[in-house]
């Protein structure tokens, strides 16, 4: 293992703010509740950064009320930013031409100029790269959370996807996350207007979206000073393998920890770097708490009675994983250094992500801690730094809303092996094997 390199973390941009100025939500209905609350009170600007907005009732409610915050403030300035890809993926199954993209030119025939979408690219493919940046800045309030926007993550039905949902009350944070996205995107020939705009996907489009990926290598968050206090809060971004910010202060954060370590990933599917940065932890006698969802609360994850797709095996790849893992560190778990929790909850799925490590540090992201993270996606984080304590009585507050629906696994014959999985299941991983493909699904999904 490495020399445990604190100056990256100490030298990051950060700005200093206070306890009484930071929320932390437990659900996601108390999180659209605020969404709204915030956007009815809206005086300058709102801008949203989020994976997709959907045409589903969720959507539809968040954008209603745009669109009523703008009447009503016509000086209001209103940004949306999707990925592009994503928003070009047909809804729900309906008619081919049915688009979440169509929906953003709907509103914008009917309002014009009202609110401004704009289409982020990464790459040619989504399978290649998405725009995950994470962030909702209402005037000067930051909401950061991983979830993106429709019924299921807004639990505006029965169901829900559980993530982390946080408020941040912070002008100097907000502009920084503003700056980013003006100077980044707005500016670029690679991010596309939806507004009244129709593409068309050439070798144009291919140049364009090759110029816009340099651009995105190089962004970065911009504060006034670096500032050092009792309770600082550092934004982070990041896309590719090579001089990823937010990968290597995931790293170095995670082996300088000297008590212990908690750890939220949706799918157990970890880069091999930090695998080892956990292996090093038990190694050391470092406390080691990983709470990630059983293979029910995965977003792909098929019931028996559907037709089983080739994404509908990626749950089960990731339980393999766990297994395996679990089998190595079994001394680790015997002894009560390693804590591994499996969250599930009815049919509701598990999206949550991010790090504690001792009572200092708190990394919020929409990284999933898993390969396609770490090298495709465009990600962001807010690394938040505690000296004294401050937030602990809320880090543990939303701690335990969190582990509510987890179950302890104390040996691996707590998890399901392969030989009880459904026979279409197991014919498919043993072609998935046998021809490799098992790895590269790992490595995208």
């Amino acid at each position: 293992m490495e020399m445990i390199n604190t100056f990256q973390i100490e030298s990051l941009l950060k700005t200093n703010i206070s306890s009484d100025d930071i929320a932390v939500l437990l659900n996601p209905k108390d999180y659209l509740n605020q969404l709204l609350t915030l956007i009815d009170a809206a005086e300058t600007r709102i801008y949203i950064t989020v994976l997709y907005l959907e045409n589903d009732a969720a959507g539809r409610l968040v954008m209603e009320r745009l669109i009523i915050a703008k009447e009503k403030n016509p000086q209001l300035d209103i940004k949306i930013f999707v990925d592009f890809h994503r928003a070009h993926r047909q809804v729900n199954k309906q008619k081919y031409n049915k688009y979440n993209v169509t929906f953003y030119r709907e509103i914008d025939q009917k309002y014009p100029d009202f609110i401004q979408f704009y289409g982020v690219a990464i790459k040619g493919r989504e399978l290649f790269g998405v725009l995950h940046l994470k962030g909702m800045i209402i005037d000067d309030s930051l909401l950061y959370t991983g979830a993106s926007i429709n019924n299921i993550y807004l639990n505006y039905h029965a169901r829900y996807r559980y993530d982390r949902y946080w408020i941040i009350k912070s002008g100097e944070l907000c502009n920084s996350f503003i700056n980013c996205l003006n100077h980044t995107f707005i500016s670029s020939e690679g991010v596309y207007p939806f507004n009244r705009h129709t593409l068309k996907i050439n070798n144009k489009f291919k140049k364009k979206k090759a110029v816009q990926y340099k651009k995105l290598i190089r962004a970065s968050y911009r504060l006034e000073r670096s500032k050092n206090g009792y309770l600082t809060v550092a934004p982070l971004i990041g896309i590719g393998k090579r001089n990823n910010q937010l990968n290597n202060i995931i790293h170095h954060l995670m082996i300088q920890a000297k008590q212990y370590l908690i750890l939220y990933t949706p799918y157990f599917n970890l880069p091999g770097i930090l695998e080892k940065d956990i292996s090093y932890l038990l190694c050391c006698g470092i406390k080691v708490e990983i709470v990630v969802g059983d293979k029910h609360a995965n977003d792909f994850f098929m019931p028996k009675e559907q037709a089983l797709t080739m994404m509908g095996l990626i749950p089960y790849l990731y339980e393999i994983n766990l297994l395996e893992f679990i089998k190595c560190h079994q001394s680790s778990i015997d002894e009560g250094l390693l804590i591994i929790r499996l969250w599930r909850h009815d049919d509701n799925s598990f999206h949550l992500k991010g790090l504690n490590v001792d009572t200092r540090y708190h990394l919020l992201t929409g990284n999933n801690l898993n390969p396609r993270a770490w090298r495709l996606d465009y990600e962001n984080g807010l690394l938040i730094e505690d000296h004294y304590g401050q937030l602990l009585n809320l880090i543990e507050q939303e701690h335990r809303q969190i582990i509510k629906h987890t179950t302890i696994i104390k040996n691996w014959q707590q998890i399901e092996t392969q030989s009880n999985y459904p026979i279409k299941v197991r014919k498919w991983l043993a072609r998935l094997r046998w021809s490799n493909l098992d790895k590269i699904m790992k490595q995208y999904m």
